[in-house]
């Protein structure tokens, strides 16, 4: 089973369960969680252990790989003595960098301001270029997954370990696509990361990557609202026509071709979609409420398309 961790505990298979003990938890709080989850069948009997054991501040904080059904005591002894297990996070496919320091913090392994701070220059692969204007260099390739984190893995850790398992997950016969289409990595992934902003269903990733293509081969503004989200702290829902004209790198309404580097990190079906976009000839699309997106050909009929779905 793949999760994150909240604040009591994960199962995983029959036979464990993760429990987070944050620090200050007291004896009644923490066995009125391990009965709660199964791992020991009476909260009173664990209250009387650690009193026995004079273990009321014995705890360690972390992350702790217990059993169902366990001996009260057998469950302290763990508490106390062992060694914290490690910490499971869950990465969905879309987040940038700030969101991705967000969600290590509230799972209490980062500092959100120092995992900002180390990715604005991280870059442990020659392809993540270095680019002036770019927010964070390490933005785009933190690849989506499920991790497993120690309690003590520094913001360096947890980016090294995702970009790893990006560099893992694009193989030789992707890398050579992206150069059979002029594309480096970076630039790849920078497209991806467009793609998987915009596209809410599978279907329209590789018509989607298509209308971006065609845009740049006429030096045509890729005009995605993504990039504008990109610079807010929060999503707007509609964006207004003075969005449109916030002077940044990033406004690809002002600035031709692609925004200075990722927005997020694209999962794979984003990244193939670039690789093998749909052969058609659309130039604009518009998403409905529901997510779907609506293509056109020219402006006129794109035009009719906002009226009609919007």
């Amino acid at each position: 089973m793949s999760c994150a961790y909240s604040d009591v505990t994960e199962v995983s298979g029959e036979d464990r369960v993760y429990v987070r003990i944050k620090p200050g938890m007291g004896s009644s709080q923490i066995g009125e969680l391990l009965e709660k989850e199964g791992v020991i069948d009476s909260q009173a009997k664990f209250w009387l252990a650690v009193k026995l054991n004079n273990a009321d501040s014995k705890f360690q904080a972390g992350v702790f790989e217990l059993q169902p059904g366990m001996r009260p005591g057998d469950a302290l002894n763990v508490l106390i003595h062992g060694r914290s297990s490690a910490v499971r996070v869950t990465v969905p496919e879309g987040l940038n960098v700030r969101q991705v320091a967000k969600l290590f913090a509230q799972q209490g392994l980062v500092d959100e301001k120092e995992f900002l701070s180390e990715a604005k220059d991280f870059a442990p692969y020659d392809y993540i270029e270095a680019v002036p204007e770019a927010d964070y260099r390490i933005e785009g390739f933190l690849f989506p997954d499920t991790y497993d984190f120690a309690n003590d893995a520094t913001p360096r850790d947890i980016m090294q370990k995702m970009a790893d398992e990006f560099d893992r997950k694009l193989t030789p016969e992707m890398r050579q696509q992206a150069a059979d289409c002029n594309l480096s990595i970076y630039e790849l992934v920078n497209l991806a990361s467009l793609v998987e902003k915009e596209a809410r269903y599978p279907e329209d990733r590789p018509v989607i990557a298509q209308v971006f293509f065609k845009r740049l081969d006429i030096n045509m503004p890729l005009q995605t609202d993504t990039t504008l989200q990109y610079l807010r702290d929060e999503v707007k829902e509609d964006l207004s026509i003075e969005d449109t004209l916030v002077e940044s790198p990033y406004n690809t309404y002002l600035h031709y071709g692609l925004p200075p580097g990722p927005i997020a990190s694209p999962g794979l079906a984003s990244i193939e979609a670039v690789l093998h976009p749909a052969d058609t000839d659309y130039l604009y699309f518009v998403a409905d409420r529901d997510g779907h997106n609506h293509y056109g050909y020219n402006y006129d009929e794109h035009l009719d398309l906002v009226n009609q779905v919007r």
